[in-house]
């Protein structure tokens, strides 16, 4: 009897350990780079705390995922009116800062199978246009650039304007193959396309 339930658990175990992790993330609509609408000269420039902020990601296999996360970033919000609305965000990522659950996966998403960070040592991502959305979200639009290209992303996010800062939230999923990232991994464990990325961010105001 304990033989016959050994393959059933087998089974089951590789059953969970093969949940693609971006099924429980919003799709990010991916298209051409887009021009950014226009908006009001000036507004409160507001740093990124990187002690309270966060840039990472979760990529998955056949058999299993991994947590990582870009350890050096630069970002900024332009708050126009106070309205996120009329304003812009940008944020330029050190790629050789990629750090994973994993020291071995780390080194190979720097190498050329991966992020190639040595050819391509930045990435960034600019606003084009953040519009209200029904559920008293956003849906933000931008482009990003990495691995050498560019491309107009549109995803949800949670952004809140308070008199002490802006913050932001998001998770959603995009296809590294849109950006050229092609590396499949082994033909019995191959790597998904879509990788998760999730935003945790906090820009003080300065409001002495």
């Amino acid at each position: 009897m304990v033989r016959s339930l050994l393959p059933l658990t087998a089974v089951f175990a590789l059953a969970l350990a093969c949940k693609d992790p971006s099924k429980d993330a919003a799709q990010a609509v991916t298209e051409a780079p887009k021009t950014a609408e226009a908006v009001k000269a000036g507004g409160e420039v507001l740093a990124f705390n990187n002690q309270t902020s966060k840039v990472s990601f979760v990529g998955s296999k056949v058999t299993g995922s991994h947590n990582g996360s870009f350890n050096t970033f630069d970002g900024r919000v332009t708050l126009v009116d106070g309205k996120i609305e009329a304003s812009t965000v940008r944020v330029d990522i050190d790629m050789k800062s990629v750090d994973t659950d994993t020291a071995k996966l780390t080194g190979h998403l720097k190498s050329a199978d991966f992020f190639d960070v040595e050819k391509y040592p930045k990435a960034s991502f600019v606003s084009t246009r953040i519009a209200p959305a029904q559920d008293g979200t956003h849906t933000v639009t931008g482009n990003l650039e990495l691995h050498g290209v560019t491309k107009s992303v549109t995803f949800p996010a949670k952004i809140v304007v308070t008199n002490e800062a802006v913050t932001t939230s998001a998770e959603f999923a995009i296809d590294r193959t849109q950006w050229g990232i092609n590396y499949t991994g082994m033909a019995d464990n191959l790597i998904r396309k879509d990788v998760v990325l999730k935003l945790s961010i906090t820009a003080p105001r300065n409001k002495g």
